[in-house]
């Protein structure tokens, strides 16, 4: 796979090129490593996604009635899930509306469970699991179901049933390369989504399996998958340090990576409740990987003085 492209002003060969999120269906003459626009687009959609999980006949929360409520209301388009909000009354559903103007969205019914997702790899007919992750979301304020961090791997009684569910789902999704299928862990393994790109979670996946998931996203282009799934060598875990009030960071945080990663360049200015930097855990098991985490972030704290 060879292409050129021009880079400030030399050319430059080019083997393939691998997107990451809001790039999916960019068009491009270099060969593409991973699923290709035409495919990718449903995914972007989450009506049709939730037409594909129906279709597969995997639980899914079922869309919800115009009088129903509480509701979760997300958007059709967009990832990262912080502009989803639960909706518990016709008013509240008015204001959301008045928030984002313009904005198409899905409402379904609201069901309980652990925020979780799967991460794997699929060649566009078969598909393997890598890792189970449990997924941290905000918790409070607008962006409270946000990403804000991941523990890899989920120990749970349904785990094996969100392997076996995201594996199908994944291998009739026809994606290529890494794929992530997001789950509520409740009664059941409820579908939430499918992300046909790199998924925030990639941290914590590499961390636990000691795997490259970049490398077996190449190999699933190439047709190949991993036999197993890989097991976890330890407990990884990632928190989004989000800033508490508007501020300038003068420090630089680069001594202290590997345990953060995301760093910006000193005299960054952030708005309160922007994302800083990602502050990394691990351990043997997930209490060993909270504190590891805890000891981090109390030293980007010292440093950015707060």
């Amino acid at each position: 796979m060879k292409g050129r492209v021009l880079i400030a002003g030399f050319a430059t060969r080019v083997d393939a090129l691998v997107v990451a999120s809001g790039a999916e269906t960019i068009g491009t003459t270099i060969p593409l490593c991973g699923t290709p626009p035409h495919r990718v687009e449903r995914f972007l959609d989450k009506l049709e996604i939730q037409r594909f999980f129906e279709g597969l006949e995997v639980p899914v929360p079922p869309l919800a009635g115009s009088e129903d409520f509480p509701v979760m209301v997300k958007p059709r388009r967009g990832a990262g899930g912080w502009r989803n909000a639960v909706v518990k009354t016709g008013e509240e559903l008015r204001r959301w509306e008045e928030t984002w103007p313009d904005v198409p969205y899905v409402a379904q019914a609201l069901v309980d469970g652990i925020p979780s997702s799967v991460s794997c790899v699929a060649d566009g007919r078969r598909a393997r699991a890598v890792a189970v992750n449990r997924q941290i979301l905000r918790g409070e304020g607008e962006s409270a179901h946000g990403f804000a961090g991941s523990v890899t791997p989920f120990s749970h009684p349904l785990a094996a049933e969100m392997i076996a569910a995201a594996e199908r789902i994944a291998a009739a999704s026809g994606c290529v390369g890494s794929v992530g299928i997001d789950f509520m862990a409740g009664e059941k393994p409820w579908a939430i989504e499918i992300n046909p790109r790199f998924q925030a979670t990639v941290d914590t996946v590499e961390m636990a399996t000691q795997k490259s998931v970049f490398a077996m996203h190449m190999d699933a282009c190439r047709g190949v998958i991993p036999a197993a799934m890989p097991a976890a060598r330890q407990v990884a875990v990632r928190r989004i340090l989000f800033a508490e009030r508007d501020m300038r960071l003068d420090v630089d945080l680069a001594a202290l990576a590997p345990r953060i990663a995301d760093i910006p360049w000193p005299g960054t200015e952030f708005e309160e409740g922007h994302a800083i930097v990602s502050v990394f855990g691990c351990g043997e098991t997930e209490a060993a990987a909270s504190m590891d985490l805890e000891r981090n972030t109390a030293a980007v704290r010292k440093l950015i003085g707060e």
